[in-house]
């Protein structure tokens, strides 16, 4: 070292410079705390679920139940890692509770049905084939994947694995749900011939476009263009495919009315369903007192319901098909956002052009 560069290297670190010392120290200390923190930290994920009993017990109890080979499920398992975001995301309370005029300003605002008339657009083909196929109205097909994730481009990017080990292992009021979940999702993957580590979703462990969990994946996805696997991924016929063939399944009636509003009446809350699955006849209603449009047919089963708006009260009569958009989703502000997407949609594609 030069005699000119002495003072300058003095000044900096000479024990006398004590302000400029500790500044140093400081700094250094703060960095190796990160670095400490750092190294901690991506050991502990490493560690999150290895030699841990419960783990371990499934992995025995699930090999045992497939006829699979314990020590690879085992290694499958410790590798997922234990998500606090996960837990953060469905531990937290909603900010606010919406009503139904909050929920459709949401699910139908204009970019979304203009990305569900372009999607449909884009596979109309396909939409019709499968439509025919399992008699199931392309509009709610294509409404209930721009409900779930705007058509597929909001799909999740939390590892399945990851969600459902945090919340099959470390979220005790749903423990049973979320491993039964898991049971689900290996099996999938080894049937379909995927790699578990690979798959992503929601934070609840749903995935692809229509946010099936894992078991109704395997209840329903299908492989509609025959190449070996029912990806609800990346393959749009596939996921289109899949959500027809689960209302086909649930006996969505083609052609068949969804649901009928009730205009301009108020009407006694002892007469609101408690559920949507139909439980009276548009007769009985009449009788009631509740007037319903002359063209319905008094042997017609409906349900009754009511939707909070800022301006009152909505009623609406709903029918077989309404119900089985809940079998879906069971919120009924759900399944009317998705019903009422579907007739927007419908109603934009017949516009000519």
């Amino acid at each position: 070292m030069s005699n000119n560069q002495a003072p300058e290297y003095q000044s900096r670190f000479d024990c006398r410079n004590t302000s400029n010392l500790f500044h140093h120290l400081h700094v250094f200390t703060a960095v190796f705390s990160a670095f400490l923190a750092l190294c901690l930290s991506t050991n502990v994920a490493a560690e999150d679920y290895k030699n841990r009993e419960d783990v371990k017990t499934f992995a025995r109890e699930f090999a045992k139940e497939h006829n699979k080979n314990e020590a690879e499920v085992l290694i499958l398992l410790e590798q997922g890692s234990r998500k606090q975001s996960i837990l953060d995301a469905i531990s937290r309370p909603a900010e606010r509770v919406l009503n139904w005029g909050g929920y459709r300003n949401i699910f139908l605002e204009p970019n979304r049905i203009k990305q569900g008339v372009a999607f449909w657009k884009e596979h109309e083909t396909l939409i019709n084939e499968v439509s025919k196929k399992y008699e199931v109205s392309p509009e709610i097909i294509v409404a209930i994947l721009g409900v779930e994730t705007r058509y597929g481009r909001l799909t999740g990017g939390y590892r399945v694995l990851d969600a459902l080990m945090t919340l099959g292992f470390d979220y005790p009021p749903r423990a049973k749900f979320f491993r039964g979940q898991l049971e689900q999702f290996i099996l999938l993957a080894d049937e379909q011939n995927l790699k578990a580590t690979d798959l992503k979703g929601s934070y609840a462990g749903a995935m692809g476009y229509g946010q099936f969990i894992p078991g109704s994946y395997r209840a329903y996805a299908v492989d509609h263009d025959g190449d070996n696997v029912a990806d609800i991924w990346g393959n749009p016929a596939d996921a289109i495919a899949s959500v027809a063939n689960y209302f086909k399944r649930h006996r969505w009636q083609y052609g068949e009315l969804v649901a009928v509003p009730l205009l301009n009446q108020t009407i006694a809350p002892d007469l609101i369903s408690k559920s949507p699955k139909p439980d009276r006849s548009v007769g009985d209603l009449r009788e009631a007192g509740v007037a319903v449009p002359a063209a319905l047919d008094n042997a017609a089963r409906v349900s009754l319901l009511a939707f909070e708006t800022d301006d009152g009260l909505e009623y609406w009569l709903g029918f077989d098909n309404f119900y089985v958009i809940t079998r879906y989703n069971h919120s009924r502000l759900y399944a009317m956002a998705a019903h009422q997407l579907a007739e927007i949609l419908r109603a934009q594609m017949t516009v000519k052009e």
